[in-house]
């Protein structure tokens, strides 16, 4: 695999897609309004990125939000939900597109979505495209940071920053104890914990790792048991007190930046690169994935 594989080419482009996203979300967009009670649905890098959504939503004082695999969404009259808004990169997910049809005149719906030719967009009732941010390899990296910078936005962020920190992101070293480490565990608190799920993500994705995520502080409840020499654990954001002293313990190796957490994935997706190269594994084509997952039925 060669250095113009498609996903070095997407993650490069970070720092531009999300300053085109962030215009997009600072601008009139369908987007839900504050007070609205919404739900967010997605499919793996999707529903992590929904998670992040959520978390900065209700952190923003916006309104009840809740984040769900799209397959195991509870979307009844009960909840009384004034909005569902939708990921998908594709478009053609055969769980979110479920989902939209069943809620089709009864839910109002915005679809964030990467290519707008799809079935998506017939069946929501508005759309918000990022054409720009589509991706050729099937490994996530530019769509998933550019909706969640969209959504930051629109919360009001000013996304400059961040995308600065992206820009750095992509030329700062890579530590030679990533690319060998035998195992990763991804931590966070509130919307950074989304992004410790999609790390993991991308790590399994890419490399074939071992890489576990949890809540910040739900690691001294039994997962810090696996740290070790010759391990990394990778926080997103703030650390709880105590648990870098907790993880040096152990021998593993505790990593956190002060840059933006999502400017942090950037680096972690390069780690993932970087560790699928030194496998001779080719993450444009992963075993076992595709672009997008299209049930029969």
């Amino acid at each position: 695999m060669g250095e113009t594989s498609y996903m070095e080419q997407e993650l490069r482009s970070q720092p531009e897609t999300w300053r085109a996203a962030a215009e997009i979300g600072s601008a009139d967009t369908p987007l839900p309004a504050a007070g609205a009670r919404v739900a967010v649905v997605g499919c793996g890098t999707s529903w992590f990125m929904a998670q992040s959504y959520a978390a900065l939503r209700e952190r923003a004082g916006q309104g009840v939000t809740d984040a769900f695999a799209a397959s195991e969404a509870f979307l009844g009259e009960a909840r009384g939900y004034d909005a569902v808004v939708a990921i998908t990169r594709s478009g053609t997910t055969t769980e979110v597109l479920r989902v939209l049809e069943a809620v089709k005149g009864r839910i109002p719906t915005v679809t964030v979505l990467g290519d707008p030719d799809t079935p998506a967009t017939s069946l929501s009732d508005e759309t918000v495209a990022l054409p720009f941010a589509d991706e050729k390899s099937v490994v996530q990296t530019r769509f998933a940071t550019s909706a969640l910078a969209l959504f930051r936005a629109h919360l009001g962020e000013d996304m400059a920053a961040a995308a600065e920190d992206a820009r750095k992101a992509l030329d700062c070293p890579l530590e030679q104890e990533w690319v060998s480490a035998e195992q990763f565990t991804f931590l966070g608190t509130g919307w950074t914990f989304g992004l410790a799920n999609e790390a993991a993500l991308k790590m399994r994705e890419a490399s074939q790792s071992w890489t576990e995520s949890y809540p910040a502080m739900e690691y001294r409840h039994g997962p810090i048991a696996i740290a070790a020499p010759g391990r990394v654990t990778w926080l997103f954001g703030r650390a709880p007190e105590g648990l870098a002293d907790d993880v040096a313990a152990t021998g593993a190796r505790f990593v956190r930046h002060d840059r933006d957490p999502l400017a942090d994935l950037v680096l972690v997706h390069r780690v993932a690169l970087e560790r699928a190269r030194s496998r001779g594994l080719d993450p444009d084509s992963p075993r076992s994935l595709t672009r997008s997952v299209m049930l029969d039925g």
